[in-house]
């Protein structure tokens, strides 16, 4: 539980798949180290301490499944009983983790501690169990975790029975990961230590993790030497330790990637989460890996794709494919080519089933006319109408609301550019069975 999770930069043109030449770039230090928010007063450690009391258990247990619409009511009839600081607390984390539970599952999130920031910035459970997967199968067996949050990869990785030691300089967040390891049977593997994560000493560790803050006063930060700390400074760490994996954000241009780092876009049921530079693993390698699975594509350094005419079916590559700049590698296993030079739909004329990417059959390709779809859709009996674009300005909402799907079929609708031109594909998911 560390940055931000989904934080993405402008994509670049789609058509730029291969992975280009990297220049190694020294970036200097941007000042002080902060690798959280600012520091959590006294006050605030010792309100939630109170939650750790037989008391604050109790009331915990009591606002568990509270209705965000009775909050109040319960809250008035609560602090009758109970210090109103306290029963505030155990409002405020109830609602934390039923916002949680998305990420953690309900299991965990019904028991563990939570931030507002450490919700906001958690890594997703599964992403951070394949992590902790990989470090295992890499034979490491200590971990120090750097600007470790709430304790999020620090669960993973002693799930994994990996011993962790978590350092993060604020003081409630350390107070919530100390709980959160006690609380799921794991503090005997993790160590929380409050400090500045530049002044620890990981000599003694068979691995570094650091996951640097990406969210500054202003919201999201998109510059690599912003992150706190500095991407420059955690790249430095991971090169003194025999294993190292830094999380960045999955937009970070490939031109900044170290030339000794191998390149993972990791992506949940299609949504891309997260990037990470792994060292001492395989230099230079770029991949993407696809959970669940996991499923893992390999670059294989090949040249952008040809742009042909539509064939019958259109492949749609999951995100981390192209972050990772590896629709290429898709077009090649699938016997296809890019339907427009910037564009990341790739097309072929049989269906050959990739993990990598979704296949449709495509049934119509119209040059771009809302009033031929609408008369092509009531044609058909479409009411359930998918809107997928690339490279295209209208909104999907804005389409629908104007062609007014009315039927009991579906179909989808691809809003593109195939050859430079607007384009509308019409079709429906491929079968693959």
């Amino acid at each position: 539980m560390h940055g931000v999770a989904s934080c993405q930069r402008r994509r670049r043109a789609a058509g730029r798949h291969r992975r280009r030449a990297r220049a190694i770039h020294r970036l200097a230090h941007n000042g002080p180290v902060n690798d959280r928010a600012p520091a959590a007063s006294a006050d605030s450690v010792s309100a939630f301490s109170a939650l750790l009391t037989d008391e604050g258990r109790a009331l915990l247990d009591e606002v568990r499944d509270i209705d965000p619409a009775q909050e109040l009511t319960v809250a008035t009839r609560l602090r009758r009983e109970h210090p109103a600081a306290l029963v505030s607390a155990a409002i405020g984390q109830a609602r934390l983790r039923q916002r949680a539970a998305a990420k953690f599952g309900a299991a965990d999130a019904g028991r563990m501690f939570f931030t507002p920031n450490g919700v906001e910035q958690s890594t997703r459970a599964s992403v951070a169990t394949y992590r902790a997967g990989r470090f295992a199968d890499l034979g490491v067996r200590s971990v120090a975790d750097l600007c470790s949050g709430i304790g999020g990869d620090a669960i993973a990785l002693a799930r994994a029975g990996i011993s962790v030691l978590a350092v993060d300089r604020d003081p409630l967040t350390c107070a919530v990961a100390r709980a959160n390891a006690e609380t799921l049977g794991l503090g005997g593997l993790i160590e929380v230590r409050e400090a500045d994560v530049t002044e620890v000493d990981t000599g003694s560790y068979d691995a570094v993790f650091v996951d640097p803050a990406r969210r500054g006063g202003r919201g999201r930060v998109f510059d690599p030497e912003a992150y706190s700390p500095p991407l420059s400074w955690a790249v430095g760490a991971a090169r003194t330790a025999p294993r190292a994996a830094l999380k960045i954000a999955p937009g970070i241009p490939h031109e900044t990637i170290p030339a000794d780092a191998e390149a993972e876009w990791i992506s949940d049921h299609g949504d891309v989460k997260e990037a990470v530079l792994w060292f001492g693993t395989e230099p230079g390698t770029v991949r993407a890996t696809l959970l669940p699975g996991p499923r893992s594509l390999t670059g294989r350094g090949l040249p952008d794709p040809a742009v042909r005419p539509v064939g019958r079916y259109l492949y749609e590559p999951d995100g981390a494919v192209i972050r990772a700049h590896l629709v290429a590698e898709v077009a090649e296993d699938v016997g296809g080519g890019l339907i427009d030079e910037t564009i990341a739909y790739v097309t072929a004329d049989e269906l050959r089933p990739t993990p990598y990417a979704a296949a449709y059959d495509i049934t119509d390709q119209l040059p771009f006319n809302v009033k031929r779809l609408k008369a092509l859709l009531r044609e058909r009996g479409v009411g359930i109408l998918t809107v997928k674009k690339r490279g295209s300005a209208v909104e999907p909402e804005e389409l629908r609301r104007k062609v007014r799907p009315q039927g009991p079929n579906s179909a989808t609708v691809f809003l593109t550019r195939v050859a430079g031109a607007p384009t509308m594909l019409v079709g429906h998911p491929a079968a693959t069975g």
